[in-house]
């Protein structure tokens, strides 16, 4: 609506109704203000306390499985030459991480260490405060005699049967970890480890003496060990305030203007979308798939784009969420059809016979009465007999349609082939992936990211590339940016390869140079 229409229409309404509107909006503001206030300040303590305690028993764990797992086993060759054991501290020193040192004590002389193998030295020499006599000794120390000035976590643990002989281990500390758990609290502005009279804080790289610390906001003692976590910041941040302060004022503003609303129907659903539309605000950009074989590209993927007047450009995954949330994804998915359509007419002849256009298909328009109709009416005006097509479905879609066999069988007589998009990432597909004929899985990005690093997702890649193998499944890895990623994947078979190591999404003349580029 042009805004002199929009000032006209707001002009006539009756003023009684806007005083009344104030006021009702002026009360509002009040009372949200004063619950918004009582109940952000006991969220936040509640939110800060579960920090806390998570970050404690994450601590108490990391050091409990160290101590069992990796310094435990390695007791028996404290009675052993240090050749004997030498190579099994340094393994287990290395496949730890953040170990400095493990070093063997015999009658309290260190004898062998994970890091320079024999050598002979008191313990106390290392470590003065260490009691060697004690069963477990954990402490903070300011450095060790290499690296005086970088803190670490010192732990002793004796074998048993004897008086001084065991294992002493040096653990680099870092409390990063742990502000980056906190770092989505701005107003936590640090968080330390408290030992007896000095502390390690995530905003100093040395230890601080304790009375030289301002009062924490919340501390818990870690069980087993000598220390305490510690929060420090405030309740409430400044966001939280202006947070309530915006939603009070925007939510009087929302009652005092409700009539304003109702009757200019400000907030009709899709009417962004179906503006964007409507205005060419749309456009497709072209993203190659790379064949894993020989390098070239065969395939691209569609990826629809908005530009908004403002220059603002939408990311994807905002607008799409928002298209399927308003039911306005159908209309939007048969504009990409036509945007397609009109594209592919265009590149016909640069781009070779046979070229594959993969398209993204929202579930909600898999289960639309008008799909079939879409599709014949899509395929219709594409240029004949040149271009080959996929769909891109992904696992919610399987699980949501109960005709998804039939769908499926009907797309591939129609010549359409079926990749699952973001495997791995919604439903369990196994059962799926056995049940239904597809043509082609592709990796989500998220496991590809995963390579040369060690995540929780690094051993389901392997999985989920056999998996292709065994099903005889087309794969491929989206989101690929480095040549290690490339060279892991193509070592593994993988069919083909997307990502910005090899091309952004093009432009249809863009996508146009680069095939010729190609063929050149």
């Amino acid at each position: 609506m042009p805004l002199s229409r929009a000032l006209i229409r707001q002009a006539t309404y009756p003023r009684q109704i806007a005083w009344n509107s104030a006021i009702i909006g002026s009360l509002f503001f009040l009372l949200l203000t004063s619950v918004l206030l009582i109940e952000t300040q006991h969220r936040r303590e509640s939110q800060h306390k579960q920090l806390l305690i998570d970050s404690s028993n994450d601590f108490q764990r990391s050091v409990q499985t160290l101590i069992s797992d990796t310094l435990s086993p390695l007791l028996p060759f404290v009675q052993s030459e240090c050749y004997i054991g030498n190579h099994e501290l340094t393994a287990r020193a290395a496949f730890a991480g953040d170990i400095r040192a493990i070093i063997l004590v015999k009658d309290g002389n260190a004898f062998c260490s994970s890091a320079t193998g024999s050598f002979f030295q008191p313990l106390s020499a290392l470590s003065a405060r260490t009691d060697s006599t004690r069963d477990r000794d954990i402490r903070l120390l300011p450095g060790t005699p290499m690296q005086p000035t970088k803190p670490v976590l010192a732990i002793w643990i004796k074998q048993p049967g004897t008086l001084q002989s065991g294992i002493f281990t040096t653990l680099n500390l870092s409390l990063a970890t742990y502000q980056l758990k906190a770092s989505s609290y701005p107003e936590i502005t640090g968080i330390a480890l408290l030992a007896h009279k000095t502390a390690m804080t995530s905003w100093q790289p040395t230890l601080v003496r304790n009375r030289q610390l301002p009062p924490p906001l919340m501390q818990t003692p870690l069980e087993g060990l000598p220390f305490q976590f510690a929060l420090y910041g405030s309740t409430l941040s400044a966001s939280d305030y202006q947070t309530i302060m915006l939603s009070s004022l925007l939510i009087s503003l929302i009652a005092s203007c409700a009539f304003w609303f109702l009757l200019t129907r400000f907030q009709r659903p899709g009417k962004e979308i179906t503006l964007g539309i409507r205005r060419g605000e749309f456009h497709v950009e072209y993203q190659p798939l790379v064949s894993a074989q020989d390098g070239k590209s065969y395939s691209m993927e569609a990826l629809l784009r908005w530009t908004h007047p403002s220059g603002e450009t939408v990311p994807p995954d905002i607008f799409i969420s928002y298209a399927e949330a308003q039911r306005q994804i159908v209309p939007l998915t048969r504009h990409l059809f036509e945007l397609v359509a009109r594209d592919a007419h265009q590149l016909r002849d640069s781009l070779p016979k046979g070229t594959c256009i993969s398209v993204n298909i929202s579930p909600l328009h898999l289960s639309a009465c008008s799909f079939r109709d879409d599709v014949l009416y899509w395929q219709d005006n594409m240029p004949h007999d040149h271009f080959l097509y996929v769909f891109e479905i992904t696992e919610r879609a399987v699980v949501e349609n109960a005709n998804a066999a039939e769908l499926f069988h009907w797309l591939q007589q129609r010549g359409i082939k079926i990749a699952v998009d973001d495997f791995g990432t919604g439903h369990s597909a196994l059962i799926y992936l056995e049940k239904y004929h597809f043509d082609y899985l592709k990796i989500d990005r998220g496991f590809v990211q995963s390579i040369g690093t060690e995540t929780i997702t690094s051993p389901v890649l392997d999985t989920v590339l056999q998996l292709a193998k065994r099903l005889n499944l087309m794969s491929v890895a989206e989101g690929v940016e480095t040549d290690e990623q490339a060279s892991w994947l193509i070592d593994r078979d993988v069919t083909y390869l997307q990502g910005y190591f090899y091309s952004r999404p093009l432009r249809p003349e863009q996508i146009k140079d680069y095939f010729q580029r190609q063929n050149r």
